[in-house]
C-alpha cells in the first residue's frame, strides 16, 4: 500500500463515482499518465490502496503530485476524451504510439492538366492523396491501370491552357508511342479532365461504374459502325476486368468494411487496418504502439482502431476485429469472422500485420544485432517459465553404429549464436555396446565434474537431443551424480527425424511453438548442429580405425615411412611378398633388413 499525503488522500475522496477521465501530474506540474474509467472513483483508489506487482505502476504512483479529473457521459466519451488527451500531451507513462515506415499513396495533382503518381510525400495544397496502400503493388497495379486507359500525362513540366496557346512545347515520343494525348499541344484538352474523373473513381474503388460507361460507349460505337473505336474500347474494358479479377477479394456479403489485424512482441504491439470498398482493398496502414504500463490488448486494439479510422478518414460502420475491443461506437457493427469472406480478409489482415512486425524486427536487428538473440532467448525463458534468461545452452548428442566407436558432442551458444570453440567432443570410455542413455550420462557428468574441478560457471539450459528417455539419463548425471541444479529440456522428434516439439519439467511436457516462430528455428538449429558436430567426429574415428594398417605395428615405421611403404608396394600384401633386397634398396640396408624381418614375421601372406 502506497503512503498518501494530505493532498492526495482529501483528492481520493472526493473523486466521484461516474465515468470519466483521470490526469496524474508530477512535482513539476507535468502530465504524467491519462486514464479512463467506468468508475472514477474506484479506479484512481486503486493504484493507492494495494500493493503493485508491476515495477512500473509503483514507479508512477511514486511519482504523482497531483491529480484532476472530467466527469464524462459514457464510458465511449472518456475513450474519445482520454485518446485525444494522450495525442496532445504524450504523457510519459502512457502507450507511445511510433509511426513506422511511410505507406505508398496515390497522388492526383492540382493543376490545370494533373499528374498521376505514387509518393511518400504528404502536401495537400498540392494535391489530392488516396492511401495510403500497405501492399506495394497495388498502388502499381492502380496506376499501371489508368496509365493504359487513359491517355494522361506523365511529365512534371508546367502545362497550362497559356503555355498551350503560345506552343511553348512540342509533343514528346510518348505521344507517337500512343501512351500521352500530348496535351502540351493542346491535344485532348476536351476529354483529358474526364479521363481524370475515371482514374480518381478507379482509385476509389468503383471501378465497376468505369465499366458500365465503357460498355454503353462501345454499344454506341459498334452501333455508329465504328468498329475499330469499339475494339478499343473493349480492349479497355478487358483490362478494367482484369484489374477487378486480381483486386477484388470478397462477394456481396462483405463489400465495405474495415479489417483489424493485431500482433505483439514483448512491449510493442502492431496494429494493421485494411479499408475494403466495393470488395476491393483501396486503403491499408499499421501502426506500432510501445507499450509502458500493462494496457491489456482489448484496449490497445479500441485505441489503434480509433487511430487509423481517422487516419485513414474512414466511415464504413462494419468492422472485422481478432477479437472484440475494450470500447467501440456503439454505431459500428464488429464481427469476430469464423468463417467465410470475411475470415478471408482477416487473415489477410493478420497476415499483414505479421509482416510489419518481421519487417521491423528485421530492421531493428540490422541496426542492433546483438537484440535479435535476446529476443529470442526471452521468448523461450517466457515459454519455458526460466528464472533466468538461457544465454548459455549446451545441447548432447551420441553417435555409434552397433556400439562401435562410441563418441558424443556437445555444441554450445551463447546469446542465441553457436560458440565454436567452446565445442566439446567426448570417446566413451565406460560404457559397452550401443547404450545411449548410459554414453549420455557419462559424457553429461564428465562435461560438468570438469566444470566443477575447474571452479567455471555452469550453462543456462541443457538440451538434450531426443526426447525424454536422454532428458532423465542427463537428470541423474547433472542432480543425482553432481548435486547441481540446471534446467533441462528435450526435443522431440518427428517420423522424418525433425525437431518437432519441446520438452520440459519433470515429468516432461510437451511446449508447443510455430514452427516460423524464431524459437522453433533456433532450437532446430542447435539440434542440427549438436548431430552434425557428433555424427563428423564419430565419422572421424570410424574413418581412422579403417585405414589402419598392418604396418602401424611395425617398429620404426612411422606415418612418413608408412605413406612410402604403400606408395612403392600399392598395398600391404605386396609390401609382405616382396624379396628383401627391394626393402633394402628403399629404406637402406640396415633399416630396410630390420622392418623385412618384422614383416615377414607378423603380416601373414
Amino acid at each position: 500500500m502506497v503512503t498518501k499525503d494530505n493532498h492526495i488522500t482529501l483528492l481520493l475522496k472526493r473523486i466521484p463515482e461516474s465515468p470519466g477521465v483521470y490526469q496524474y501530474f508530477d512535482k513539476e506540474g507535468q502530465i504524467i499518465y491519462v486514464g479512463k474509467a467506468k468508475n472514477l472513483h474506484r479506479r484512481v483508489n486503486s493504484y493507492f490502496n494495494k500493493d503493485h506487482q508491476s515495477s512500473k505502476t509503483r514507479q508512477l504512483v511514486a511519482h504523482i503530485a497531483d491529480i484532476r479529473y472530467v466527469v464524462v457521459e459514457s464510458e465511449q466519451d472518456a475513450f474519445l476524451l482520454e485518446n485525444n488527451l494522450i495525442k496532445q500531451y504524450q504523457p510519459h507513462y502512457n502507450i507511445l504510439l511510433k509511426d513506422g515506415k511511410s505507406y505508398p499513396s496515390i497522388c492526383i495533382t492540382r493543376e490545370p492538366y494533373p499528374r498521376i503518381f505514387k509518393t511518400r510525400t504528404i502536401n495537400k495544397k498540392s494535391g489530392e492523396y488516396y492511401g495510403p496502400y500497405s501492399f506495394g503493388y497495388t498502388v502499381e497495379m492502380v496506376l499501371e491501370l489508368i496509365h493504359k486507359l487513359f491517355p494522361i500525362r506523365t511529365c512534371n513540366i508546367p502545362i497550362t491552357n497559356d503555355s498551350i496557346e503560345k506552343k511553348k512545347m512540342r509533343v514528346c515520343l510518348k505521344y507517337h508511342l500512343r501512351n500521352c494525348c500530348g496535351i502540351c499541344e493542346g491535344k485532348g484538352q476536351e476529354e483529358y479532365q474526364q479521363w481524370i474523373e475515371q482514374a480518381r473513381k478507379i482509385i476509389k474503388g468503383d471501378g465497376h461504374e468505369i465499366g458500365k460507361q465503357l460498355e454503353e460507349e462501345m454499344l454506341l460505337k459498334s452501333s455508329e459502325l465504328k468498329f475499330e473505336e469499339a475494339a478499343e474500347i473493349k480492349h479497355k474494358i478487358e483490362l478494367l476486368e482484369q484489374f477487378k479479377s486480381k483486386t477484388i477479394i470478397t462477394n456481396s456479403s462483405a463489400k465495405d468494411v474495415d479489417v483489424f489485424g493485431y500482433d505483439e512482441q514483448e512491449d510493442k504491439v502492431y496494429i494493421s487496418m485494411l479499408h475494403v470498398h466495393n470488395g476491393s482493398i483501396v486503403q491499408g496502414q499499421t501502426i506500432e504502439y510501445r507499450r509502458k504500463m500493462e494496457e491489456e490488448k482489448e484496449e490497445l486494439l479500441a485505441m489503434g482502431m480509433m487511430e487509423l479510422r481517422e487516419r485513414l478518414e474512414s466511415e464504413t460502420k462494419e468492422v472485422i476485429v481478432p477479437f472484440i475491443p475494450e470500447v467501440f461506437d456503439d454505431s459500428l457493427h464488429v464481427y469476430i469472422a469464423v468463417g467465410g469472406d470475411r475470415k478471408k480478409l482477416l487473415d489477410l489482415a493478420m497476415q499483414n500485420v505479421r509482416q510489419y512486425k518481421m519487417d521491423r524486427l528485421k530492421q531493428e536487428d540490422k541496426l542492433n544485432p546483438e537484440q535479435r538473440g535476446v529476443r529470442i532467448l526471452k521468448e523461450l525463458q517466457q515459454m519455458m517459465g526460466l528464472n533466468t534468461l538461457p544465454r548459455w545452452i549446451d545441447c548432447f548428442d551420441n553417435s555409434n553404429i552397433q556400439g562401435t566407436n562410441a563418441v558424443a558432442g556437445c555444441v554450445v551458444y551463447r546469446m542465441a549464436k553457436p560458440s565454436k570453440s567452446d565445442y566439446k567432443r567426448f570417446e566413451i570410455k565406460t560404457v559397452e555396446g550401443a547404450d545411449d542413455y548410459g554414453s549420455m550420462r557419462e559424457v553429461v557428468r564428465r562435461r560438468y565434474q570438469h566444470l566443477l574441478d575447474e571452479n567455471d560457471p555452469m550453462p543456462d539450459l541443457i538440451i538434450a537431443d531426443g526426447g525424454i528417455g536422454q532428458m532423465h539419463a542427463i537428470r541423474e548425471a547433472v542432480e543425482d551424480m553432481l548435486g547441481l541444479s540446471i534446467p533441462i529440456a528435450g526435443l522431440k522428434k518427428n517420423d522424418k527425424h525433425r525437431t518437432q516439439t519441446l520438452l520440459f519439467g519433470f515429468p516432461p511436457k510437451e511446449i508447443s511453438m510455430p514452427v516460423t516462430s524464431e524459437v522453433f528455428h533456433l532450437l532446430t538449429n542447435i539440434q542440427d548442429e549438436v548431430h552434425r558436430f557428433a555424427i563428423s567426429y564419430h565419422k572421424s574415428k570410424r574413418s581412422k580405425a579403417q585405414i589402419h594398417s598392418q604396418l602401424d605395428d611395425i617398429q620404426g615405421v612411422g606415418e612418413v615411412t608408412k605413406q612410402k611403404i604403400l606408395q612403392h608396394f600399392g598395398s600391404v600384401k605386396r609390401a609382405g611378398s616382396a624379396p628383401k633386397d627391394e626393402w633394402i634398396k628403399l629404406l637402406g640396408k640396415s633399416r630396410g633388413s630390420a622392418i623385412y624381418e618384422q614383416i615377414k614375421a607378423k603380416i601373414s601372406l
